[in-house]
């Protein structure tokens, strides 16, 4: 059961005007389930995305960057679970564009005006006419208010959808954001096996989205890891409709940009939660907070040393508090130059080390009664200067490995 997260309540979830959804089953793998959507995109729309930084990525990554950096006007998002159409090589890529094809030829739209999305099996080739088949049944069903149906429609091993809502008010207009993420598993900074798509009726100056997309990625699905494996597939895509009656923002830093980033970042952290909290096999979320550092990326380097860790997760697991393993992971995260002696180290409200050595109040029963919550924070304090930087993770247990080795069966 994912750790502190349902999936919400359809009524919920906001319809953002400029988009339409429609969710259908195709039998891309399994009958019987919803595994192909689409999103349909208003006329002035704005799109833009973040992808997986893996360089063996799928062929939808690369057809989504092609379409994007032609610059052509994006009117509709294609979905498909159950095949990841990566690993396949020149007939893969020519799957991906025959998909997009086919949408906009019933949309009466150019190919590279929609962007293709596949998830599920590496190395297996896209069922491509079952895809195709599908995409009458996926327009007849789009609504402006299937943003649960979609989340259901995109999930792979996850046990629950993942989906989220706000609305905010700028120059005295109603805004709304709506969004949805897929990923349980591979799962790592520098995009994870996750989808995540958030549409905004917001008004904003097209050449701000892709600063916007990349700002929101880096604060919220490039600061979670579940198994320190990075896909193939991971894509995080920004739309903004333009049909809310505010005036445009030109400017992210303005009181109505910065109004609008921090309801995304919010809606974005969310959803990357969801996905910690849905990790394959979770019992635990954890936020790891480092602090002190000469710089982001420092405090950035140790946190990934904790959150990868395989024996600080399964301590956390087994509620072991065998914290010893905290304080290996900072001193091989690679900081040359670190001085031990300054280590603190925080386990919730526990103060476990400090000055480097073990605090004279600590108790192993005062780390174990906190090891033993669903939530945890672990902070390390460096003492090397005043940056700071948050990253979450989960435990890892003994259904993460039988997730895995079942995962093709």
């Amino acid at each position: 059961m994912p750790v502190n997260w349902t999936a919400p309540d359809a009524a919920s979830l906001h319809p953002v005007p400029g988009v339409r959804i429609g969710v259908a089953e195709a039998g891309v793998r399994k009958p019987n389930r919803k595994d192909l959507t689409v999103l349909l995109l208003e006329p002035g729309s704005a799109v833009a995305g973040v992808f997986t930084r893996n360089r063996y990525c799928a062929a939808p990554v690369q057809v989504c960057r092609e379409h994007l950096e032609a610059g052509a006007a994006i009117r509709a998002l294609l979905i498909n679970t159950g095949c990841a159409n990566a690993g396949t090589g020149e007939s893969g890529l020519a799957h991906a564009r025959q998909t997009c094809a086919a949408l906009a030829q019933r949309l009466g739209l150019q190919a590279q005006q929609v962007l293709p999305f596949s998830t599920g099996v590496i190395m297996e080739p896209l069922p491509v006419q079952r895809v195709i088949d599908g995409l009458d049944a996926a327009l007849a069903d789009a609504q402006p208010a299937h943003w649960l149906r979609a989340a259901e429609g995109i999930m792979t091993t996850d046990t629950v959808a993942k989906a989220a809502s706000r609305q905010l008010q700028i120059g005295g207009q109603t805004v709304t954001l709506s969004g949805m993420a897929k990923g349980a598993g591979m799962i790592r900074p520098n995009m994870a096996t996750m989808l995540g798509f958030v549409a905004t009726d917001a008004r904003i100056q097209p050449a701000l989205l892709p600063e916007l997309a990349l700002r929101l990625a880096e604060v919220s699905f490039n600061r979670i890891t579940i198994d320190g494996d990075t896909s193939t597939n991971d894509s995080f895509i920004l739309i903004a409709t333009g049909q809310a009656a505010h005036p445009e923002i030109t400017d992210l830093a303005s009181p109505d940009g910065l109004l609008l980033l921090a309801a995304l970042t919010e809606l974005a952290q969310t959803l990357a939660h969801a996905i910690v909290r849905d990790g394959e096999g979770a019992t635990k979320f954890i936020t790891v907070r480092v602090e002190g550092g000469r710089d982001a990326a420092e405090c950035l380097q140790v946190a990934y040393a904790i959150a990868h860790s395989p024996l600080v997760k399964t301590a956390f697991y087994a509620s072991d508090p065998n914290l010893g393993r905290i304080l290996a992971a900072v001193g091989y995260a690679g900081i040359a130059d670190l001085d031990q002696n300054q280590i603190e180290l925080h386990l919730d409200d526990v103060h476990v080390v400090t000055q480097g050595g073990r605090h004279p109040g600590y108790t192993e029963q005062a780390g174990a009664r906190v090891l033993r919550q669903s939530e945890i924070t672990i902070r390390v304090g460096l003492g090397r200067g005043a940056a700071a930087e948050t990253v979450w993770t989960c435990d890892l247990s003994h259904e993460y490995v039988s997730i895995n080795a079942d995962y093709r069966s």
